[in-house]
């Protein structure tokens, strides 16, 4: 069955079963020397992001911001922070993107501000001022100690005192990242105005930072503690079940109101960042009954210390298709974890092929999120400990990798200097292997992992199962996973050895390889660490 076959009155919305290229704007391209990326050094890019197949792109953030965690850290959310340029420049970069058929997202952060934020200026002046509930406060205890336990992500208590009000203020991570008081009706109009605001330029969509830390428990009842685990807790906040300071029923309504914005104001796309303890039941319930958001992700694969095929089958089998059930996005790096060919080893040490990788990614069902340079196969860069930016991995230092080795810049040229990233001094070091897996070398070789990038994409593009379809787990035990995605008569059988021994290919008798990373499509045995993509034989 060809795509021409598919009803177009059943095609589904665009953004279901897109593939979404995620851009981390300080680290893509420099177009002024100063070492930090740009929005015209992005807009300059966009050929190649084009190139790949992608439907979409998400920036994150841009805005106004001390750069305490790197832009995360919002000090006004409808501007442009100087080192990145201008909204004019934002507004060419939106327009050269449309002409290439891409979409943009905007990521928005509505669980906190930058401590330089006007509205906490206005909060912490005084308990009089309009804006003094707009912020999570409390007083002390009777010992002077904070008002309960909760801790912080970023190590420390979640409360830091403030001498002008004589209370604690909340942060669930930077003490300059105070949280927003999401239960308040004003708070949450502002925030709503902030989306209008993106959505009359033009934007396509939204993704939602940490939306689960949104709002609080507002008797603020301690956390009760976690259970033992095995490894070692890098993190105060690990100690923890974080029952009180995120995760709260109110945040439902809230989901609500952001949708019937977007539905009324022409249907841009709404996805969910949402990491801990309860992540795939908050994913189903912020994304049942087409209410919510259209679609959100987790840290399932972006935590996972190394792939198996029980990783993946107990993932996909949360999303059945039943009626009323949302619609999930994947993602396996991203500029808050290391990057998946490093983290993901094969029980010899090897690194996971970065192909491999790519193919398993873009042939599960929901959406996929691909990470600048992911298309490279670039490894987890080393960064030294006098070069660390990032706040999380210098405090936990050299317990952890940390983000930066996944935030380095991106490389488009081998001969020139910074690997064409910038002409000055890059904000983080490039190392030479990331160099010599650079854009400019990779398309000059047609096995490059670039290429099949291209090539998997296409396929998905080409075949509505692969995009859209239902996904059917097939009987395989061990290190073999093995699925069908389907779509009408259409049909698209999916095989992966993850482990390192050959595995018996009987699942592929009488079908017609359509893409075969690391295997012998003639062969009889499937081989390790290996990915078959086929259609039944004619």
């Amino acid at each position: 069955m060809t795509t021409a076959a598919v009803s177009r009155a059943e095609a589904p919305p665009w953004w279901r079963g897109a593939v979404i290229y995620q851009i981390y704007p300080r680290s893509f391209a420099d177009t002024r020397g100063d070492g930090v990326g740009d929005l015209p050094g992005i807009t300059a890019r966009l050929d190649h992001v084009a190139s790949l197949g992608v439907d979409a792109i998400w920036i994150s953030p841009f805005f106004t911001s001390p750069m305490r965690d790197y832009g995360y850290d919002v000090a006004d959310y409808r501007d442009v922070d100087p080192m990145f340029g201008t909204l004019a420049d934002f507004d060419a970069l939106l327009a050269r993107a449309h002409e290439l058929g891409l979409r943009v997202l905007v990521d928005l952060v509505f669980s906190h501000t930058s401590h330089q934020h006007p509205w906490f200026a206005a909060s912490q002046s005084s308990a009089a001022d309009p804006k003094a509930d707009w912020y999570v406060w409390a007083d002390p205890r009777a010992d002077g100690s904070p008002p309960n336990n909760w801790q912080s992500v970023f190590g420390g208590p979640a409360w830091t005192w403030n001498a002008g009000r004589r209370q604690y203020y909340m942060h669930n991570f930077l003490p300059e990242q105070p949280q927003l008081n999401g239960h308040h009706p004003a708070v949450q109009k502002a925030l709503l105005d902030v989306m209008t605001f993106w959505l009359d330029r033009g934007v396509d969509g939204f993704r939602l930072d940490a939306i689960n830390y949104a709002m609080h428990d507002r008797a603020l009842s301690d956390n009760p503690p976690r259970a033992p685990t095995q490894g070692a807790r890098t993190r105060p906040f690990d100690f923890q079940r974080h029952l009180h300071n995120q995760s709260q029923p109110e945040i439902l309504p809230f989901l609500g109101r952001l949708r019937a914005l977007t539905e009324a104001r022409g249907k841009a796309f709404l996805v969910g960042e949402i990491g801990g303890e309860w992540a795939r039941t908050e994913m189903k319930s912020y994304t049942a009954d087409d209410q919510r958001l259209h679609s959100a992700y987790s840290f399932a694969f972006l935590s996972a210390p190394r792939l198996s095929a029980d990783l993946v089958r107990s993932a996909l089998a949360q999303w059945s298709g039943a009626p009323g059930e949302g619609w999930p996005s994947w993602a396996f790096s991203n500029h808050d974890a290391p990057r998946v060919v490093s983290r993901w080893q094969s029980a010899t040490g090897a690194p996971l092929p970065a192909g491999l990788a790519m193919a398993l990614l873009l042939t599960l069902r929901g959406n996929a999120f691909v990470y600048q340079g992911e298309e490279l196969g670039l490894p987890q860069a080393t960064i030294p400990f006098d070069r660390l930016r990032d706040p999380e991995a210098i405090k936990n230092w050299p317990l952890t990798l940390g983000r930066d080795g996944a935030r380095t810049p991106m490389p488009w040229s081998y001969g020139a200097p910074h690997a064409g990233f910038t002409t000055g001094e890059p904000w983080l070091p490039i190392s030479a292997e990331h160099a010599a897996l650079a854009v400019e070398v990779q398309e000059r070789d047609p096995a490059s992992t670039l290429h099949l990038t291209r090539r998997l994409l296409a396929l998905r593009r080409a075949h509505p199962a692969l995009r859209y379809g239902a996904l059917e787990l097939l009987e395989s035990g061990g290190p073999l996973l093995a699925f069908d995605r389907m779509a009408g008569m259409q049909r698209v059988r999916c095989v992966f050895n993850l482990g390192d021994e050959a595995i018996d290919g009987g699942l592929l008798t009488d079908w017609q390889t359509l893409v075969a990373i690391g295997a012998d499509p003639t062969a009889t045995m499937i081989m390790p660490n290996s990915a078959v993509l086929a259609v039944p034989g004619e």
